[in-house]
């Protein structure tokens, strides 16, 4: 009898679905002509080929200038790790830098094992809110601000374990020979690449008597004379130097020059997608992401929508969809895609929609027409918006300032409270954040609590921090 019995739908699980969103991607990249070829033989078809063969070369060099690797006979009963080129076209910064074909050797790591080929993988970057801090102090003391690019940053790290990888195509080494890399650096792709990098540029800091930030490893400074100081902020391999001197940061550039290959940028006007437009007479400063956000939108084809002037809408009362036929499959919307690329600009310039991102951000896995409507919703407001920037400007005192709130039960799946806050170093917006609170509050005033209890604990971070 047992037999016979009816078995249950067996249905693979929610974030199993999330590879439709690649399929998205892919009907997406098949409207636009491709202008980045995807291996070596489309690099060899392309109408630019020589651009991006001399990007190959200048890539090849820095490996060898590095001494990544040297060519051994292949190994008996080791495993070797292949590689394939990646290209990429750079647009540049405007006035700045024209645009690049850049050609990146990485090796599939993918393929290492845990424990053999690796052990840790963690690398620190420098947090948003540090960055705001420093721009904050830059326009109140009027700071010079610069910009720097290690080029080929992981092949500094020196690598723990003994790896071998298979030889560049189109660079191969006496190629009728069983030939493969030793590799003595680390390089891109490898699980421990970032760490290693890391590791190496910290101590080469040490060594200049510089000290981390007690809150933010990846801040560096190192005070000079008269109780001046010069700055240096990292996110991999991109650097923000400040100080009030120009020589001092010149001197720190010399530095830095000598033991990395470095590319200078001048004066900073883009960080991690951000813009800087300073006006140094006026003593302002706006961080944008206009050009990102009008990307986004038109991305998404929600250039012709039309606009509103709230993030989110006050009928929106959004709860989970329990039912599969009320279901919006992310094979039709691109739900994940949106509000993904929309929390990367929360994250950098828009505490204003960080509400409206924490709210449409609990459904990824299962959302409903309305949370698709919410999701649009978002994007008319932006296009709205789109020229909204942080504004930084000259305070009269460089303390820290905190606002905070709370909705009680606002949650309608489980009655849970949401947190609320903002905090200003030098009259300038620094941090932000909207999330649900960890457990549910009995009362208004218990849920008034814990927001303000959170919104300590990150005044407490921004204290150290400044």
């Amino acid at each position: 009898m047992a037999r016979d019995r009816v078995r249950r739908t067996i249905r693979p699980p929610a974030k199993l679905t999330d590879y439709t969103q690649f399929a998205f991607a892919l009907i997406m990249a098949e409207e636009v002509e491709s202008e980045e070829p995807v291996c070596f033989h489309d690099a060899k078809e392309d109408k630019d080929w020589e651009k991006w063969h001399g990007g190959m070369i200048e890539e090849k060099d820095s490996l060898l200038k590095n001494a990544t690797w040297d060519i051994v006979d292949k190994p008996k009963n080791q495993k070797v790790i292949s590689c394939h080129w990646l290209y990429k076209k750079k647009l540049g910064i405007p006035g700045v830098e024209l645009p690049r074909y850049k050609a990146r050797l990485v090796a599939r790591g993918f393929s290492q094992r845990e424990g053999i080929d690796y052990q840790e993988v963690f690398s620190p970057v420098v947090k948003h809110t540090s960055i705001r801090i420093l721009l904050s102090l830059m326009v109140k003391e009027d700071m010079e601000l610069e910009q720097m690019d290690v080029k080929t940053a992981f092949l500094h790290g020196e690598l723990d374990q003994t790896l071998f990888m298979e030889q560049p195509e189109g660079f191969e080494v006496n190629p009728e020979l069983d030939q493969v890399c030793l590799l003595k650096k680390s390089l891109y792709g490898l699980k421990q690449a970032p760490r290693q990098w890391n590791k190496r540029f910290n101590a080469f800091m040490m060594d200049q008597k510089f000290s981390n930030s007690v809150s933010d490893s990846c801040v560096y400074l190192k005070e000079v004379s008269n109780g001046e100081c010069v700055y240096l902020l990292l996110y991999v391999d991109d650097m923000l130097l400040a100080a009030k001197s120009m020589t001092e940061i010149k001197k720190l550039k010399k530095v830095l020059s000598r033991e990395f290959e470095m590319k200078d940028m001048g004066a900073a006007s883009r960080i991690l997608g951000i813009d800087i437009i300073r006006n140094r007479s006026e003593g302002t400063l706006c961080l944008s992401q206009t050009s990102y956000l009008e990307r986004v939108i038109q991305k998404f084809r929600m250039d012709g929508a039309k606009v509103v002037n709230t993030p989110i809408g006050a009928h929106f009362k959004l709860s989970s969809v329990h039912n599969d036929d009320e279901r919006v499959g992310s094979e039709k919307v691109p739900y994940s895609s949106v509000v993904g690329s929309l929390m990367y600009a929360m994250i950098g310039t828009r505490p204003d929609i960080a509400y409206a991102i924490g709210l449409v951000s609990r459904f990824m896995s299962k959302q409903g027409e309305v949370h698709w409507t919410a999701v649009k919703w978002l994007l008319r407001y932006l296009k709205w918006s789109t020229g909204l920037n942080l504004m930084y400007t000259k305070g009269s005192d460089f303390k820290v300032q905190g606002y905070c709130d709370s909705d009680h039960a606002a949650d309608l799946d489980k009655n849970m409270s949401i947190s609320g806050y903002v905090f200003t170093v030098g009259g300038n917006i620094v941090s932000w954040k909207s999330c649900l609170q960890p457990v549910v509050a009995l009362s208004t005033t218990e849920a008034e609590y814990i927001a303000l209890t959170k919104a300590t604990m990150n005044w407490q971070r921004l204290q150290i921090d400044k």
